[in-house]
């Protein structure tokens, strides 16, 4: 089944889509790879979700991708002796280590952390922000006085977000490293990290996965967006996730922030993928809004290698109608005459190696000639990388004799992954290249496509060969 888009899905499963005939449906609509949420899913039901997408792409003879996005450090006030308190704007409200129920003016803070490390003027938001408190006295390490600022009530178990605090903890906690085992142990393609601050919050994840999984870093705090060339250069890809971005820092730099991380990812080469409340009222309603199919759009023009459905596919009464619309979106987007000026606007400067410039070249010759494809061999994924860095206006066939290496490029921007054998010899790789192109849709005897490789074959990291071929009139010929 080939895509008539560049951009990816990304589709979350959940209770209304996890069933192996929806997981089937979604994909049949547009979505690429599939998201399992840590936060809500335990092992035994991770361990049954990647055997039904398994089975799934078995069924479409496909590879299909899968995330798993970690729950990472959730931090939460305690309960309350009535449930909820009304506060008042400008009362002083204390967060403190005293496990006793809450009241009107004080509630328990069960992260010790946070007591330690907040300073007076740093601002604590509760419930994604609905409550603003701001710190006027703290650093025994015992509690946290604070002045209501904005909003006016606080319930059990909410959420606390600190966007002027670098706390000392990395992203990953207890359950985060139970739960990567579990994932790896499975096979899943990549792992998103959540609530990274740092770059150091990387290294024990990849030291934990070892290259079984690709790392995602999701962007998601201001600390994050401030070191984010070091976490680009130490992650495989990013994530905007504008949920908690649009907590943390003020909703209207938002935009600005994803246009930031996303140009910055494609000039690194590496995936970006855009998330969060991308189709929201399709929750409840078969149909999206102007604004959404605006914001959708938006992140296709950018050049985002993936838009993500997040509650829409996993909750919402409208899944596969979500998916379709949001592969509706794209591919008109890429057809609109100005999709292609601007992705061109957006194009970086190679990196200088001889793998870099040959990745040019290919764009270059493909768009000149006007030829049908791009094929790149491909083991480790690297190839497939570059060629999609390049963002050419003809499609990208990836290569590879490794199915997990076809999985995790399923992400990628333009990318069309097949699993094939490894060539025996350069005549080998052409025909069997010349063959794939016209199989899987992208050429009829007598059009070009161009060839990239690395000689000798077999060798990771050398890709060193251009190759322009006819698609020959034998091609119906069996692989």
């Amino acid at each position: 089944m080939r895509r008539s888009r560049k951009v990816k899905i990304l589709a979350t499963i959940g209770p209304a889509s996890s069933s192996e005939e929806m997981l089937k449906k979604l994909f049949e609509a547009g979505a690429d790879v599939f998201r399992i949420n840590m936060s809500h899913t335990d092992h035994e039901l991770m361990r049954t979700l990647v055997g039904r997408i398994r089975t799934v792409e078995e069924a479409v003879g496909r590879p299909i991708g899968i995330l798993a996005d970690l729950q990472g450090p959730k931090l939460r006030v305690g309960k309350f002796a009535n449930g909820k308190e009304v506060l008042t704007v400008g009362q002083t409200f204390t967060l403190d280590d005293n496990p006793e129920p809450g009241t009107s003016t004080r509630v328990y803070l069960p992260h010790p952390e946070i007591l330690s490390s907040v300073e007076a003027g740093h601002r604590l938001l509760i419930d994604d922000g609905k409550l603003e408190l701001k710190a006027v006295r703290s650093g025994d390490g015992k509690s946290i006085v604070c002045t209501v600022i904005a909003g006016t009530t606080i319930s059990d178990k909410k959420g606390v977000s600190l966007p002027d605090t670098d706390l000392p903890v990395g992203a990953l906690t207890e359950k985060d490293r139970k739960d990567l085992d579990a994932v790896l142990s499975t096979g899943v393609d990549w792992v998103a990290l959540s609530f990274v601050q740092r770059p150091e919050d990387l290294a024990e994840a990849r030291k934990i996965a070892r290259g079984r999984a690709l790392i995602m870093a999701k962007i998601e705090k201001p600390q994050a967006v401030a070191r984010l060339a070091e976490i680009i250069e130490l992650s495989d890809a990013l994530m905007v996730a504008r949920g908690d971005l649009g907590v943390e820092m003020p909703l209207e730099a938002v935009p600005g922030i994803q246009k930031q991380i996303t140009r910055a990812a494609r000039r690194a080469g590496k995936p970006v993928v855009v998330a969060t409340q991308m189709l929201e009222s399709m929750i409840t309603a078969p149909v999206p809004t102007r604004a959404e199919v605006s914001d959708v759009s938006i992140a296709v023009f950018e050049g985002a290698d993936a838009v993500m459905l997040s509650a829409e596919s996993a909750a919402g009464a409208y899944p596969v109608e979500a998916v379709a619309m949001m592969d509706r979106i794209a591919t008109k987007v890429e057809t609109d005459p100005t999709y292609a000026g601007i992705i061109n606007a957006q194009r970086s400067e190679p990196e200088a190696t001889g793998a870099d410039a040959i990745s040019l070249a290919a764009r270059e010759i493909a768009e000149t000639l006007k030829l049908s494809a791009i094929i790149t061999y491909t083991a480790s994924g690297t190839t497939g990388l570059r060629a999609a860095r390049e963002r050419p206006q003809v499609p990208i066939i990836a290569l590879s004799p490794i199915l997990n290496t076809a999985r995790r490029l399923s992400l990628l921007w333009g990318t069309h992954c097949v699993v094939s054998p490894d060539a025996s010899d350069l005549d080998d790789m052409v025909n069997r290249a010349c063959r794939i192109a016209f199989d899987e849709g992208f050429g009829k005897p007598g059009d070009r496509v161009i060839i990239t490789a690395g000689v000798p074959l077999r060798t990771p990291g050398s890709t060193n060969m251009l190759r322009i071929a006819y698609v020959g009139s034998d091609v119906q010929t069996s692989r």
